[in-house]
């Protein structure tokens, strides 16, 4: 009995030992995993992620620098306000009035005279000669008014004048003080102000009229458009107190005679094109007829010349107006 019972001792000591060993063999196992993973994760934590190290891209990733900018800031783009190229048809238009300001509230005021044609009459001891054509080619603008005291002053300094009076035209001025006065009311203003030629103040004063007066050949309604011998009282008088031609122009019959460009000569005896007169000669032409003369000298074709031997303050009836060169778009 005592044999039997030792021997069921012994199994249960040997099952034990097997379960102690099975277990002792698992907890070294374990054991000698645990510094690896320790070490790894050791490792882990001393190597920064990809991630962080290399950014991704993004929606808030930095622009580019501002100092290189865009292409249509660079280079701008063409427009209607680019000056045009030299010799270059205008991109638009010239106004059809034109102010000039002389400073201390003192103006002076313009139309625009389109580019065209007339036939110019001619006489040759009071007999009438065929018409010939006489074609002006580009547009320019002329004074709305003979040159007053007040402008006239304002520019040059000094009133020559007899019959004195602000708006009165200014005269006793010979051609070369009309010259001079446009020099100066070109630098005053930046354009190109000058005498008319003849062949720009007739094709202006005639309005696309062909008779005597740019109103008819009546010389009984002269008295509504000009001052002349019958209605001044011998005298000048303001500008624009009577009616204007067919292209807004004041006085152009009577007041004062009017300076123009031209050299005084013959006329051509054929068609021509912006003509100037001759080169040189004894006199300078003037038109318009004045307050002093009857109705026949102060039509449209009526011309008359002054020699430069002759002492123009014995001439107060010699007075000018103006005209503007159109000038290019952007000038």
């Amino acid at each position: 009995m005592t044999t039997r019972t030792e021997a069921v001792r012994e199994l249960i000591v040997w099952a034990a030992l097997a379960i102690l060993c099975a277990a002792l063999c698992c907890s070294g196992k374990a054991g000698a995993a645990a510094p690896e993973i320790a070490a790894n994760a050791s490792a882990a934590e001393s190597a920064p992620a990809k991630l962080e190290t290399a950014p991704a891209k993004s929606a808030t990733s930095p622009a580019k620098p501002e100092s290189a900018p865009a292409k249509l800031e660079t280079a701008p783009a063409k427009s209607a306000t680019s000056p045009a190229k030299p010799g270059a048809a205008p991109a638009t238009e010239p106004a059809k009035e034109l102010t000039l300001d002389l400073g201390g509230g003192v103006t002076m005021k313009f139309n625009l005279i389109p580019a065209g044609k007339f036939m110019r009459r001619q006489y040759l001891n009071g007999v009438e000669k065929d018409p010939y054509e006489v074609t002006i080619s580009k547009p320019f603008y002329m004074g709305v008014y003979e040159v007053t005291q007040e402008q006239y002053e304002r520019v040059m300094g000094k009133n020559p004048s007899k019959f004195k009076g602000a708006t009165n035209p200014v005269e006793s001025v010979s051609s070369f003080d009309g010259e001079e006065f446009c020099k100066k009311l070109s630098e005053k203003t930046g354009r190109t102000v000058r005498l008319p030629t003849e062949a720009e103040w007739e094709y202006a004063c005639r309005a696309g009229t062909q008779t005597h007066f740019s109103f008819g050949d009546a010389e009984t309604d002269l008295g509504d458009y000009g001052w002349y011998r019958e209605n001044s009282n011998n005298t000048t008088h303001p500008v624009g107190q009577k009616k204007p031609n067919p292209w807004g122009l004041y006085d152009m019959h009577g007041n004062v005679w009017e300076w123009c460009w031209d050299w005084y000569g013959n006329y051509p005896a054929e068609p021509v094109t912006d003509p100037q007169g001759p080169a040189s000669s004894p006199s300078r032409v003037l038109r318009s007829g004045a307050y002093d003369y009857p109705a026949d000298r102060c039509g449209s074709h009526d011309r008359s010349d002054w020699s430069r031997s002759h002492a123009v303050d014995n001439y107060p009836n010699y007075g000018l107006r103006v005209a503007v060169s159109v000038s290019a778009p952007g000038q």
